[in-house]
């Protein structure tokens, strides 16, 4: 069971640990604290809200066999000021940079939008530091007929554009896609860990 474990607002404040981590970033608002709590069958564990920006530290969460998530700040929209929007974005990048433990990025993507200019920068950024990093598109049951095939060319362009990235289509409502991207977490996680 996943428990919160500590929220940090830069690097002397990370949670220490031996084990492998994964983060889940994305837009504001594209559904990140519900996807979480769709894997691990907790609708309470990562705080839901309507309101962009909410999550503004980086949150970590654990489970009693050591995997670790880690739920970073949402990009695009945030209630905040530019100086803190600048402090935000310096913590982001200070964790995703020098994160030993970070395995993998999960980069979350509204499914009904796809790829945006506010999503250009953080694929650009990851494939720049070489962190590796997967999409995941959400709110897959929101799609119409009409979006899927819209959504398909998204994905072949931004591939011939970003290499061949892998991907997942996701809803945290009908959990459409969910078992998939456990098991690529868990595959993840049981990686040999960074030094």
């Amino acid at each position: 069971m996943f428990k919160f474990i500590k929220s940090a607002s830069n690097k002397e404040n990370w949670y220490e640990h031996p084990y492998n981590e994964v983060a889940f970033w994305g837009r504001s608002n594209v559904g990140k604290s519900s996807l979480i709590n769709a894997i691990v069958s907790n609708k309470k564990l990562a705080k839901v809200s309507k309101t962009p920006g909410r999550t503004q530290l980086l949150n970590f969460f654990q489970n009693d066999f050591g995997a670790v998530f880690v739920d970073l700040p949402g990009y695009g929209y945030a209630r905040v000021s530019n100086a803190q929007l600048v402090e935000m974005n310096k913590m982001i990048d200070e964790y995703i940079i020098n994160r030993n433990n970070l395995k993998c990025v999960y980069l979350l993507i509204d499914s009904r939008h796809g790829i945006t200019k506010t999503d250009i920068e953080p694929i650009e950024f990851l494939l720049r530091v070489g962190v590796d990093f997967k999409l995941v598109y959400t709110k897959a049951d929101k799609l119409k007929q009409k979006d899927k095939h819209k959504l398909v060319q998204d994905i072949k362009k931004s591939r011939e554009i970003y290499g061949p990235f892998q991907y997942f289509l996701v809803s945290s409502e009908t959990k459409t896609g969910i078992n998939d991207l456990i098991l690529d977490i868990n595959e993840t996680l049981s990686g040999e860990h960074n030094e």
